[in-house]
């Protein structure tokens, strides 16, 4: 009988939104304060990439964790639906009461994802707001 076989699986996806960061819970001048040029009136975009890794046994039938077809929908569905060329603040119903930061884009994404994907496959969603802003999550709560 052969090994079993562990594997994570990584597909990426682009797409761009515009967002201002900007917290109802703080004054005018807190959240300047706290975001800077980020809480400008009018917003600003980014060109984010998202790369989502997925988990499982390889199948010894198909050779695959899962097939990338299948993770391409997903994705699409997830992500670039709801995301792409929106404005996250106005156009996503989520972030009409959380701030619109990366962090809070990779929980969405990752609470989107968890409804399409098998059970347990979902192992960790990277955003890159730009090269150097980067956020990673994988479903961790604090106690």
């Amino acid at each position: 009988m052969a090994p079993r076989r562990l594997a994570r699986l990584s597909r990426t996806v682009t797409f761009s939104a515009c967002h201002r960061l900007h917290s109802k819970s703080l004054s005018d001048e807190e959240n300047l304060k706290l975001f800077g040029k980020c809480n400008n009136p009018h917003g600003h975009g980014h060109n984010y990439k998202v790369i989502v890794t997925v988990r499982g046994e390889i199948d010894p039938v198909s050779g695959m964790v899962i097939n990338l077809a299948d993770l391409k929908e997903y994705m699409e569905e997830a992500i670039m639906e709801p995301l792409d060329h929106k404005n996250l603040d106005k156009d996503v119903p989520y972030f009409a009461e959380v701030v619109s930061t990366t962090e809070n884009v990779a929980v969405f994404i990752w609470e989107n994802l968890k409804k399409l994907l098998p059970v347990g496959t979902l192992y960790k969603v990277k955003v890159y707001e730009t090269d150097k802003n980067i956020v990673v999550y994988k479903g961790e709560e604090t106690v």
